[in-house]
């Protein structure tokens, strides 16, 4: 657990400047003086908790203060801590084992322009097959022209099969004779990198129900998975497309990437408040190891806690 916690801490070193730095002159001293509380609302919104979560942060520390004008530094983190365990409560996505006997799993990963689908596919591929799943991907972003040979290298690199196709192709071809390559070579589990596309276009979004639609007559539905890949840095821009994404795909999980550059980890507290799609995993850095299963008790420690000594 040591290790693990040590990455989630290491990931959102940038988050937790945010939110340290602006709070330095409140945590300097040992008591909580009232008129920096507009500082430490700043330095929440700053992070993109966003406002519903922030004003219950201040709400409920400015409730303490005037039960006991002595609060501590402590004592704030946990009361930060307890709204978000509150408001994360149910977020943690958990794949289930494949107890289909009728088809594979599938597994659509999709998301706007540059928020890291295709290195997330390669991660997600590499972690499943780690947990002895048996994989292939469909390389389905045939739209942009290194998608092909981005995704051919990780493949080389972390050991997983591969179908794709020349750029241009029909994505959904693509994503069917991946489903047909799955099945006549014993696969459990089909990872699909789809094309990046603006939620407001809707031409673009009505490809994916397609993609769908059309693999859905041989996949059971019990067995399909729409996950959502958000930048992370974005913040709290991210709702909307977010939003858009599930109301025309019907999104079952979320994915959160490239967190260890930027100073915006508290997104991933807004969107789920909005949405309520369980998070699965956390990009915390840029090898294929640092895609992590989301932990919300880890997510919450690394945001407000030292990192721990090794050995402790």
């Amino acid at each position: 657990m040591f290790n693990l916690f040590k990455k989630f801490c290491q990931g959102f070193s940038k988050t937790k400047q945010q939110l340290f730095g602006k709070l330095g002159s409140i945590f300097h001293f040992d008591k909580l003086h009232p008129e920096n509380l507009e500082m430490m609302e700043e330095a929440l919104y700053a992070a993109d908790f966003g406002v519903e979560t922030s004003e219950e942060i201040i709400a409920q520390i400015r409730q303490a203060h005037r039960e006991n004008r002595n609060l501590q530094k402590q004592d704030i983190i946990v009361l930060a801590t307890h709204v978000l365990q509150k408001i994360l409560q149910g977020s943690e996505g958990r794949l289930p084992a494949n107890t289909s006997h009728i088809s594979p799993e599938i597994l659509y990963l999709v998301g706007t322009n540059g928020s890291g689908k295709t290195t997330t596919a390669a991660k997600c591929a590499y972690y499943f097959q780690q947990q002895g799943r048996k994989v292939i991907v469909g390389a389905c972003d045939t739209f942009r022209m290194a998608a092909n040979e981005q995704i051919s290298i990780w493949s080389q690199r972390l050991g997983f099969e591969l179908v794709s196709s020349q750029h241009g192709a029909d994505a959904t071809a693509v994503a069917y004779d991946t489903y047909k390559a799955a099945c006549h070579r014993q696969k459990d589990l089909i990872i699909i990198d789809t094309a990046g596309r603006l939620h407001n276009k809707d031409h673009l979004m009505q490809e994916l129900v397609k993609m769908k639609r059309v693999l859905h007559k041989h996949i059971d539905s019990s067995c399909e998975y729409t996950w959502l890949v958000v930048d992370g840095s974005l913040g709290a821009n991210a709702i909307s497309s977010a939003q858009q994404f599930h109301t025309m795909l019907g999104l079952s999980g979320m994915i959160m990437t490239k967190l260890d550059g930027t100073s915006r980890g508290g997104a991933l507290v807004g969107i789920y408040r909005q949405l309520h799609i369980p998070i699965y995993f956390l990009g915390l850095g840029e090898q294929a190891e640092d895609l992590q299963p989301f932990s919300s008790e880890d997510y919450i420690r690394a945001l407000w806690e030292d990192v721990p000594e090794a050995g402790d």
